[in-house]
């Protein structure tokens, strides 16, 4: 693409989401009036989320700018970089564009949100271009531990960034053609101006090894428990991985069950795409595994991570209605846990081992993720002016950033952005200008932004301290009281044991109610006020507690 010498304008590089986190990843790409959006992930929800399913990101500034956003380019199908486009979507139907397995997935998305019909949707092959406004993005090989990932070269008119989306250099995948290096120094030889790379093992030295290494540890775990049923649990999306388990299941003669419903989906849509290839009379439903002996079959099944729904959680707490764990059983963790998720895969280990199941959690995992060498590998074809380390916690852009130096960048040009952070760059200079609203927007059931901080610190308060609610009825012309004040409470303390608190608490309402009323005032706010900071008094100096208090006033 030709550059404009006579335009000022520069580019606008804005992460709305995926900094300083793992997850939720989002970033705007603005020039003049052209904005491309890379990616839309969701997180997982922190443990102080109480009742939250999942965060999506605050879109507040592409909404602001509509008429500018041309499209949604997707780098792979992992939730923490498609799972917020249903979302995201509803507000802005805007194309997508992505390689084949990731469109498969998304479009599995679209239709259970009933959006597959007003999206428009192009599947981009590798080595492919699409023109969005002034810019031009090119999708190239890399591997992941998702088929079909992508990096993206954004040709823009001051100069190409290289987003890597998430990667590792594997030179034997198990399905496909190893990462496109060559299109990477080719890149490079003709300038780059900024580098946005995966930051998440810039920690760890060394290269990730192959994901075809797991092939013989998987025949090995096969053929030392060939007396036991085995059960694998991995991620739904690591496709490449469960090819290599069914593999080793056909090479022993095993028939393979697929556990869990992201896994049954995400399967379905691979063996449609030939990303899997599955041979005959291998996969058989869960219904029929009543009909071959344990040691036959293998099961194939989510929650690697503890998730409290997941199928593996499931069957290690009794609640799995076909499949119940026995000493007869060999479980094999097939993925390390993400920072996190440590004590939920800890409680699901020690379930299984209390039903005298043998359990493998070492050693059958490889990560989807660059080590230090790779990455140096690509900053040395890449050759950038700029580098922007993406993907990871603060700790691990900061490691990434580091590398960058250790290979010659000079400090002052590299970057570690925030989320909202702008970023204005061209040949000459690059800068952080500014900063645009970012957040988290929480789903919980079907609400989708209905419970912010407020609520959040409500629900942190009742799981902490409980609630009390005193209930009483006023004359609604005189004011006076009719009924009550009764006391109900729930989380605060086992009621049938604290009767003399309970009478007394009542005691402390009442006294608040008469003392508003001998002064005159009928204002219910007011009430309500003295009720709750009389009755919390009391509630604190008794118990040191601190319950939400909920006065409630009925008119008579």
């Amino acid at each position: 693409m030709k550059k404009n010498k006579e335009s000022n304008s520069k580019l606008k590089i804005i992460p709305l989401g995926g900094l300083e986190e793992i997850g939720m990843n989002i970033t705007a790409f603005e020039y003049e009036d052209s904005i491309v959006v890379v990616d839309c992930g969701l997180s997982f929800p922190d443990d102080d989320m109480l009742g939250i399913d999942l965060v999506i990101p605050d879109i507040t500034y592409l909404k602001n700018n509509m008429d500018k956003v041309k499209g949604f380019v997707i780098t792979h199908g992992h939730e923490d970089h498609i799972g917020a486009l249903p979302y995201v979507l509803k507000e802005m139907p805007l194309p997508i564009y992505a390689t084949r397995l990731t469109m498969g997935i998304i479009e599995h998305k679209l239709e259970e949100h009933n959006l597959i019909g007003n999206i428009k949707r192009k599947v981009v092959k590798f080595g492919q271009s699409i023109n969005l406004g002034v810019f031009r993005i090119e999708f190239i090989k890399t591997n992941h531990s998702i088929v079909d990932a992508a990096a993206l070269a954004i040709y823009s008119p001051v100069g190409t960034v290289v987003h890597t989306g998430d990667f590792k250099v594997d030179y034997t995948p198990v399905f496909g053609d190893a990462i496109d290096l060559q299109r990477f120094a080719e890149l490079g030889k003709k300038g780059v101006l900024a580098l946005m790379c995966d930051s998440t093992n810039a920690e760890r030295p060394g290269f990730t090894p192959s994901e075809k290494t797991l092939g013989p540890t998987f025949d090995h775990i096969f053929e030392e428990h060939k007396n036991t049923r085995i059960i694998i649990a991995t991620f739904a999306s690591n496709v490449d991985r469960v090819q290599q388990i069914i593999n080793s299941a056909y090479k022993f003669g095993r028939k393979v069950v697929v556990e869990g419903r992201s896994m049954v989906n995400i399967i379905e849509t691979a063996t449609k795409l030939d990303c899997l290839q599955i041979p005959d009379n291998t996969l058989i439903e869960i219904e029929q595994l009543k009909n071959f002996p344990e040691e036959k079959t293998v099961i194939i099944t989510t929650g690697s991570q503890g998730e409290s729904m997941a199928a593996l959680s499931r069957m290690a707490s009794n609640n799995h209605r076909k499949i119940s764990i026995g000493p007869k059983d060999t479980i094999i963790f097939s993925s390390n846990p993400i920072p996190g998720n440590e004590k939920a895969v800890t409680k699901v280990i020690n379930e299984l081992l209390v039903k005298g199941a043998d359990v493998i959690f070492q050693d059958a995992h490889v990560s989807g993720h660059a080590c230090q060498e790779e990455i140096k590998l690509i900053y040395n074809l890449v050759q950038p002016k700029y580098a922007i380390p993406v993907h990871g916690e603060y700790k691990h852009l900061k490691a990434q950033a580091k590398l960058a130096e250790g290979l010659g960048i000079p400090k002052e040009n590299i970057y570690i952005l925030k989320s909202g952070d702008v970023l204005e760059l061209n040949e000459e200079e690059a800068a952080v200008t500014g900063h645009v609203t970012v957040g988290d927007i929480m789903v919980d059931g079907l609400g989708v932004g209905d419970v912010g901080n407020v609520v959040l610190r409500d629900r942190q308060h009742l799981a902490e301290n409980g609630i009390i609610i005193v209930v009483l009825a006023l004359d609604q012309y005189e004011g006076q009281l009719m009924a009550g004040p009764d006391i109900v409470s729930r989380g605060f303390v086992y009621v049938k044991e604290s009767d003399e608190l309970m009478d007394e608490a009542k005691a402390a309402a009442l006294s608040a109610v008469e003392r508003c009323m001998d002064k005159g005032v009928t204002d219910w706010g007011k009430i309500k006020a003295c009720i709750r900071d009389e009755l919390a008094d009391f509630i604190w100096k008794r118990t040191k507690r601190r319950p939400m208090i909920l006065p409630i006033i009925m008119e008579v």
